[in-house]
């Protein structure tokens, strides 16, 4: 009869799965087919930073995050143009020593583009932004009647005709 080992690597295989699926994910969404640049074997030009965005109805305030760890708040760009929210930037490959072994090489490096939607009502000519600890944050806050309200569902029927039909 065989004996039962325990797989110790288990956890740390979903793990390595789960960053490859999002580098995979990443590069697809950074791919210009028209461009004969990008038709080379994959390459780490062009990264996807992670991004949350959204709006806090108690505050009335707009809120996103963009995770930009090692990048120069100065290479960064932000532009607004009618409701769109576009953000530029590049993650510069800085290495001390000339020739080096990697072990592993999981940072991509290059530049990005990001282009989001602002929801209706987000007042932009109020939008701030604010880089602490490699995360970008950007506010705004929102009109009031651009959030959504709860309407009362009322009925003209007296409750005890209700009952009786």
């Amino acid at each position: 009869m065989k004996e039962l080992t325990v797989y110790d690597n288990l956890f740390q295989d979903l793990f390595d799965f789960r960053r490859d699926f999002d580098q995979i994910f990443n590069r697809m969404l950074t791919i210009k087919p028209w461009t004969k640049e990008e038709m080379l074997p994959w390459t780490e030009k062009n990264f996807a930073p992670a991004i949350e965005s959204f709006v806090d109805k108690d505050n009335k305030k707009y809120f996103c995050r963009v995770s930009l760890p090692g990048i120069d708040p100065k290479d960064v760009e932000i532009f607004v143009k009618e409701n769109y929210l576009t953000l530029k930037g590049e993650r510069k490959f800085v290495r001390t020593v000339k020739e080096v072994e990697m072990f592993e090489k999981e940072i991509a490096y290059g530049k990005f583009e990001r282009v989001l939607e602002l929801p209706e009502g987000v007042n932009i000519e109020k939008l701030e932004a604010q880089f602490v600890n490699g995360v970008l944050e950007i506010t705004a806050p929102v009109v009031a009647a651009a959030l959504p309200r709860k309407i009362e569902v009322k009925t003209n029927v007296p409750l005890i005709k209700q009952v009786a039909a």
